[in-house]
């Protein structure tokens, strides 16, 4: 049976252990000429690209050019280089001058249909950010392309991470070699299967969690980009599509979370724990034991407030081509292979969800049993759902 891992995810996490490992030769042609063709352009559509300098710069160019061929509009690229807040400075001077732009970019973005966040980019970006506060209001659609420099690569407890031209190599097959209509098919049955009964998580560890998803959005990322997709979106997410593809999302009736999760060994408040149990009722966190690193627990929730107690999402990944590998294993793409499970804590907002308070923390377990009313979707981490 496999390990399983817990982790806190933190938006632009800098992966300083890849910076001198050779990369691998992405085919950009094939690449941007997926992406573009998933956001199913219609003659017309006005197109930006969000990237970071110096992070899979070779891509943008390729991008630029498929938008083209298919008949949008190329608005060009805008930048977002980090400006790291130094001691000296006031703080309330950065605030100040980023909510400025983020109104400014607002406005510069108020014809744009669709745009490419290539990798770096982050909601703390004032760019980024006015262009989801454009989805927020319901227009626009977005292709998230993080690639590893947003963090997206996850190490099992005790194992190492491969090394980068290796996860360059999972994900462009996964971009690349995806069948994307088998995939968006196979969510809509678990979709339609989810709404009709309890889903209940097991473990051999211990876990034991129960949960109804109601009427709840169900947040199916297949790759679809589509204006047509877009225009049926309930949620912030489901204008938001990323690439790779692969996971199904939802926010649970939050009263109807009742139970147990076990965690591996995992770090909180950046501290070791080990033999980890929460218990949830009604959604919230009712009791919490350790074998050790029960204080970083406690501090890091007590910092969170409300949200860090509050069960978020569940999320089962259903990719193929971004499994955990049998050999040398580790977590692609923020869990979109098949059988992984996402069971998060904190806010839930952007998947139409009751908890606010912006602190999220995404977990991740490769060995959970998926029961869906009486159909088995996953054992022991395997997928087996059809």
């Amino acid at each position: 049976m496999r390990p399983f891992l817990a982790c806190l995810f933190v938006v632009g996490t800098a992966l300083d252990a890849f910076a001198q490992q050779p990369r691998l030769a992405l085919d950009n042609a094939a690449i941007a000429g997926r992406i573009v063709r998933q956001l199913a352009l219609k003659p017309g559509e006005r197109v930006i690209i969000v990237a970071h300098p110096g992070m899979l710069e070779p891509l943008v160019p390729h991008l630029r050019y498929e938008v083209m061929r298919a008949g949008g509009v190329d608005l060009g690229v805008v930048l977002v280089p980090p400006l790291p807040l130094r001691t000296a400075w006031d703080r309330g001077v950065f605030d100040k001058g980023t909510r400025e732009a983020r109104a400014a970019y607002k406005t510069m973005f108020r014809e744009v249909d669709a745009a490419i966040m290539m990798p770096g980019a982050t909601p703390a970006d004032a760019a980024y950010g006015a262009m989801q506060d454009w989805l927020h209001e319901g227009r626009g659609r977005t292709v998230h392309f993080h690639w590893l420099e947003n963090g997206s690569a996850y190490p099992l407890p005790g194992q190492p991470l491969p090394a980068e031209a290796t996860i360059d190599a999972v994900y462009q097959r996964a971009v690349l070699e995806t069948d994307y209509d088998a995939l968006a098919a196979l969510h809509r049955r678990f979709a339609d299967a989810m709404r009709g009964g309890e889903i209940h998580i097991t473990s051999a560890a211990g876990t034991d969690l129960r949960f109804r998803t109601g009427d709840r959005p169900l947040n199916l990322q297949d790759g679809d980009a589509s204006a047509a997709r877009a225009a049926r979106g309930k949620v912030l997410v489901d204008r938001e599509i990323e690439i790779p593809a692969g996971v199904v999302r939802v926010a649970p009736v939050e009263e109807s979370v009742e139970g147990t999760i076990a965690f591996p060994p995992s770090q909180w408040d950046a501290r070791p724990v080990e033999g980890l149990r929460l218990t949830f009722a009604k959604g919230k966190i009712s009791g919490i034991t350790a074998s050790s690193g029960r204080d970083a627990v406690d501090a890091e929730l007590t910092r969170a407030g409300a949200a860090g107690r509050s069960f978020r999402e569940f999320a089962l990944g259903f990719n193929s081509l971004l499994a955990v590998p049998e050999r040398s294993p580790w977590i692609p793409y923020y869990g979109y292979g098949a059988g992984v499970v996402r069971l998060s804590l904190g806010d839930n907002t952007e998947l139409g969800g009751a908890v606010g308070g912006g602190y999220v923390r995404w977990n991740f377990f490769t060995d959970l049993t998926v029961t869906v009313g009486d159909t088995t979707c996953v054992r022991d981490g395997k997928l087996i759902f059809k």
